[in-house]
């Protein structure tokens, strides 16, 4: 991973930008330092649900190294900060030639899809009041 530290730009990320959008393309991944970022799931009519949070214990950007150069939602910085970003195609060659790394990204990937479960589960289930 020491190979990737030259490849990484710290960016500051303002509140309400928009990193990527629904079918949009990914040209990088994020590694928030000290901001949020919510991933949101568009609908046909324009709404949003969020799926997902990420902060400075994860990356935003996963379809890069699972095989895609698309996503299918939103990624909206929801408290201002910084992040490292690194572009997909260093991420992509780091990630195909790094057991260490893919072992990490895959295990914060199985973390991610959890949180985006338990979420789907609680807005199902619970009251806003219980949600808070």
């Amino acid at each position: 991973m020491v190979r990737l530290l030259p490849h990484l730009e710290r960016i500051e990320l303002p509140l309400g930008t928009v990193l990527y959008e629904s079918g949009g393309s990914l040209r990088h991944v994020y590694f928030p330092v000290d901001c949020i970022i919510s991933l949101l799931y568009v609908l046909l009519d324009g709404s949003s649900a969020e799926i997902a949070v990420v902060g400075n214990d994860g990356l935003v950007g996963i379809p890069l190294f699972m095989g895609g150069d698309t996503t299918t939602n939103r990624a909206l910085v929801q408290s201002a900060g910084h992040a490292y970003r690194l572009p997909g195609p260093r991420l992509k060659e780091e990630f195909h030639g790094n057991n260490a790394l893919q072992g990490l990204f895959l295990r914060y990937t199985q973390a991610l899809i959890t949180q985006m479960a338990q979420t789907v589960v609680c807005n199902r289930h619970h009251s806003v009041d219980q949600q808070l």
